[in-house]
């Protein structure tokens, strides 16, 4: 087949298509990243994948020279890769660099497209701001546990985040420890050491008037118990997540032909929404040692 044949059939036969291959493969893997924790550390024009496919996308992703990094706290200010000196793929700044990457993609396609096709193109892709918003906002949604839509969702899910910022509190176990709390347990409030993430964010001065605002919320959705809440968010907020000093320790072992905390990071990593006795016996699910916050990942990590 002609290279110009298939670009036509993959991508701008129909305006569907091209949305479909082309702007939802990144618009909704951008936002899909960050919120579930992780980072892209490089997001060069190389590093974005043009398949819808979530699973062929992390496969690329993976093996392409990006460095992706676990997100431990809320910040748009930080910077994944230590070799970014400018910060230039800094967390804040890479939604812009996904519009930017397929701007450039589009540029490249151009020669192959007749000028009809160049402007569906176009016009679906200034629709990538709206894409993204909605889909960061459906995603947070479901990591609370919200049914429906109502008019301040928005304003809830930006309360948090900005009181996560305040706070440091830790990304991961902030929202998988929303899941394991009950609505009583919400209200009674007085978080221990045992719920450290939640203890973390309730240490904010507005935190009582934002669970208060939660609590209504989920008050408002009928038919929604709380046990179907916590299933429901406990499915899409992981109790265990490949943090950098994870990875650090299995790698000192390796070294030394020691595998086992590989296999067991590839077990507990197959589950990682299931609470797991190996998993919580190293500590997988507690406060992440101090020494791992100086570890550093670049490029070539």
């Amino acid at each position: 087949m002609e290279t110009d044949d298939f670009l036509k059939r993959l991508v701008v036969n129909e305006q569907s298509v091209w949305r479909d291959q082309f702007y939802d493969g990144n618009g909704n893997s951008s936002p899909d990243r960050p919120v579930d924790g992780f980072a892209h550390g490089v997001c060069n024009t190389d590093n974005f994948s043009l398949l819808s496919s979530p699973s062929t996308t992390d496969l690329l992703a993976s093996l392409s020279p990006t460095t992706d990094h676990i997100i431990s706290f809320v910040s748009t200010d930080f910077v994944p890769n230590t070799s970014d000196d400018e910060g230039r793929y800094g967390i804040g700044a890479q939604a812009d660099v996904g519009l930017f990457n397929l701007e450039k993609l589009l540029e490249s396609l151009q020669p192959a497209l007749s000028p009809s096709q160049q402007q569906r193109a176009a016009a679906v892709l200034k629709g990538y701001a709206g894409l993204y918003q909605m889909r960061f906002h459906q995603l947070f949604k479901a990591k609370l546990g919200l049914l429906g839509e109502e008019e301040e969702d928005g304003n809830l899910i930006a309360f948090l985040l900005k009181m996560m910022e305040d706070t440091g509190s830790d990304f991961t176990m902030t929202f998988r420890q929303l899941s394991e709390a009950s609505v009583q347990q919400l209200h009674r409030g007085g978080f221990t050491q045992v719920t450290w993430a939640l203890h973390d964010l309730s240490s904010h001065q507005l935190f009582s008037d934002w669970s208060r605002l939660y609590l209504l919320r989920l008050a408002r959705q009928e038919g929604d118990d709380d046990e179907d809440r916590r299933h429901r968010m406990k499915s899409v907020n992981p109790r265990y997540v490949l943090r950098n000093w994870m990875a650090e320790s299995a790698t000192r072992k390796a070294e030394t032909n020691d595998f086992s905390e590989v296999v067991l990071l590839h077990d507990v990593l197959g589950n990682p929404f299931i609470a797991q006795d190996a998993a919580e016996e190293t500590g997988y699910a507690a406060r992440p040692p101090l020494w791992g916050r100086r570890l550093k990942v670049s490029c070539s990590s």
